[in-house]
């Protein structure tokens, strides 16, 4: 082989080397970037989730309250109805009694 032969393929040889190598650099660098955002979107959707969570429990407290007093409302109208129904149950009892002359 002469020497241009041989300077020839060193360089080719070197050349290679070297881009395999700034290759092997790059696929590195595009797998941390890759690994980072992937981190990046998991970190992000954790927070969307607690976010989420956090605003579906202070709804669902609002709505347990809400329920409560409509429960407890309906509950004092229930014993308010009750009441008159046997107010009213008492007078019409002692109405009857008075015009068939059985009064207590």
């Amino acid at each position: 082989m002469s020497r241009k032969t041989i300077y020839a393929a060193l360089f080719a040889c070197a050349g290679v080397a070297f881009f395999s190598h700034t290759t092997d650099a790059a696929a590195q660098t595009i797998k941390q970037d890759a690994k980072d955002a992937g981190h990046a979107v998991g970190n992000g959707a954790r927070d969307v989730g607690h976010a989420t969570a956090h605003v579906a429990k202070t709804i669902g407290h609002g709505a347990k309250e809400a329920g409560q007093g409509i429960g407890h409302g309906a509950k004092e109208v229930g014993h308010g109805v009750a009441h008159g129904t046997r107010e009213g149950w008492d007078a019409t009892k002692h109405a009857v009694k008075h015009v068939f002359g059985k009064d207590d």
